[in-house]
């Protein structure tokens, strides 16, 4: 069987809201969302995340502030990130969570009259430098605990800075792939190819539904194979997490799991 999360909502504003909300749908983990003011690294005890998990039967992934950027180009800021990623490596660690989940961003670009010209695709040997410090960091500080750092595609890897940093980042067995199927077919499926040529390193997924370019739907309500990716997390064992960003959403995503026999 899979193992079903939720996502942080924007509609609860305690942790253990979410506990009882995930534990009465039946669900696994909440995936703990550091964009949120309430799920910052230093408002986060391990020992408090232990005890909810014990209450509740569940426990907990991360999702990496999604500004989250250790390449950036001002050396001081980089450093910030560097700092807030450690920390939460240490979080996960001591609280026995089991993926951070990131993305990898594009960055800066200019306009040119006829393309755009990414920063970091300019100065890639430099980009990647960075990201290879990132890289060593992390997986210093994960050191022989279970802890795995997933990224997530977000708007295609066609620009190759991000194919190059990716694989640079799973060089490292710390690193691995989250498939966000809502995302990829907002891009009329760019991304799956990529994923699947390195599918031995997937282990998580962000699944929701989606109507063209308008993804986070509840399952059945939009045009995606379901079932294809259904099936691509049990083959690979993933945990996914429904990735919807309503309560309303999440129940019906839940129903429509239950009625085909998946949780």
């Amino acid at each position: 069987m899979i193992t079903f999360g939720m996502p942080a909502l924007i509609e609860l504003n305690t942790l253990e809201e979410h506990c009882a909300l995930c534990a009465s749908l039946g669900l696994k983990f909440i995936e703990i969302n550091m964009s949120f003011p309430l799920f910052q690294a230093e408002r986060l005890d391990s020992e408090e995340l232990e005890r909810l998990s014990s209450k509740y039967g569940i426990f907990f992934t991360i999702h990496v502030d999604e500004a989250f950027d250790p390449a950036n180009v001002n050396d001081r800021i980089a450093r910030v990130y560097l700092d807030n990623i450690l920390e939460t490596i240490s979080l996960a660690v001591k609280a026995g969570i089991p993926t951070l989940n990131m993305h990898l961003l594009r960055g800066i670009y200019v306009t040119l009259p006829h393309k755009r010209v990414f920063i970091y695709g300019e100065n890639e040997d430099l980009y990647l430098e960075k990201m290879r410090r990132f890289r060593d960091l992390a997986e210093e500080a994960i050191g022989d605990s279970p802890v795995r750092i997933c990224v997530e595609n977000t708007d295609g890897y066609q620009e190759p800075f991000l194919l190059h940093a990716l694989d640079l980042l799973l060089e490292s067995p710390v690193f691995g792939l989250t498939v966000d199927i809502g995302h990829d077919h907002a891009i009329k499926g760019q991304d799956l190819p990529v994923i699947l040529e390195r599918e031995p390193r997937l282990s998580h997924m962000h699944m929701h539904d989606a109507v063209g370019t308008n993804p986070h739907l509840a399952l059945g309500d939009g045009q995606i194979d379901l079932e294809y990716y259904l099936n691509l997390a049990e083959k690979d064992r993933c945990r996914v997490v429904l990735e919807t960003k309503t309560i309303e959403a999440l129940k019906t995503s839940v129903a429509f799991l239950k009625e085909r026999g998946r949780i």
